[in-house]
């Protein structure tokens, strides 16, 4: 298949699930409380992309929820190359991808995060994930949670579930607290066997997203909380801040090669607090 076909089936894919997340958000809000879009680009002196974040803050259900979608494209910084994949053989790139994350006002229900991108250099791969973070573990959740995201990876390969489970486990993980940032999720990259195979997973991916985080959502959406879970959940978000600033490859590799810092720090939590 043509390589500028690939580009263009992935990103318009990105672009058609961007707005069908934010439609399920509305719904959500009732359509009381609007999104506010954003668009960027990558450098005002040439052509290098750009993208649209949207922001929707204070809502009855959502506190604050980012929906970013980019196309960008350029030359990566020497420092990087090595550490791309086909980048020491030509430092020019084209990326795509979709990130959402959500904070939530009903401490009771997780906060949750999704992202799946196409990379192009001399070589093209896939990558994402998803995961959920708690303030408290609710045990039915996490088991219906990982059943959904194992009937999904089955579907395509029978190993992946395990193999990206583990990859998330390690990676969502806060070493100078000795504690995982919440209950896991799955996490893939450099998925670059086959692009029809690897396109159908991702976009798989997606609609696992759309389906979990309305379940979610649906079951806990009426459920009474109290100051004291409120207060959990904010340090909870300390936490979600730290692996973000410190850890997050994403938030460094976004920052580092002229991303928008709006769109990249949308990750981070309205309210957080440390003790």
């Amino acid at each position: 298949m043509n390589l500028e076909i690939k580009k263009d089936l992935a990103s318009n894919w990105f672009k058609i699930l961007q707005d069908a997340i934010c439609d399920d958000i509305s719904k959500f809000e009732k359509n009381k409380f609007k999104f506010k879009s954003t668009t960027w680009k990558r450098s005002n002196e040439k052509d290098e992309g750009g993208g649209e974040y949207r922001i929707l803050k204070n809502g009855k259900v959502f506190e604050k929820v980012g929906v970013n979608f980019s196309e960008v494209y350029g030359k990566f910084p020497k420092k990087f190359q090595k550490n791309i994949p086909g980048a020491q053989k030509d430092p020019r790139f084209w990326a795509s991808g979709i990130s959402v994350v959500m904070h939530m006002k009903n401490p009771l229900i997780p906060a949750m995060h999704f992202n799946t991108r196409y990379i192009v250099t001399t070589q093209d791969w896939f990558g994402g994930g998803m995961d959920v973070t708690p303030s408290k573990i609710d045990k039915t959740e996490k088991k219906e949670f990982h059943n959904i995201l194992k009937n999904t990876c089955n579907r395509h390969n029978k190993n992946y579930y395990k193999k990206y489970k583990k990859w998330c486990d390690e990676y969502f993980y806060l070493p100078h607290r000795k504690e995982p940032r919440g209950i896991g999720g799955i996490f893939f990259d450099y998925k670059e066997n086959n692009f029809e195979k690897d396109f159908k997973f991702v976009r798989d991916v997606g609609v696992t997203f759309q389906l979990i985080f309305n379940k979610i959502i649906e079951k806990k959406i009426k459920k009474k909380w109290t100051s004291k879970d409120k207060e959990i959940q904010y340090i909870k978000r300390g936490r979600y801040t730290e692996f973000n600033l410190l850890y997050d490859r994403g938030t460094k590799f976004g920052l580092q090669t002229g991303g928008n810092t709006e769109g990249i720090l949308m990750s981070l939590p309205p309210t957080a607090k440390w003790k």
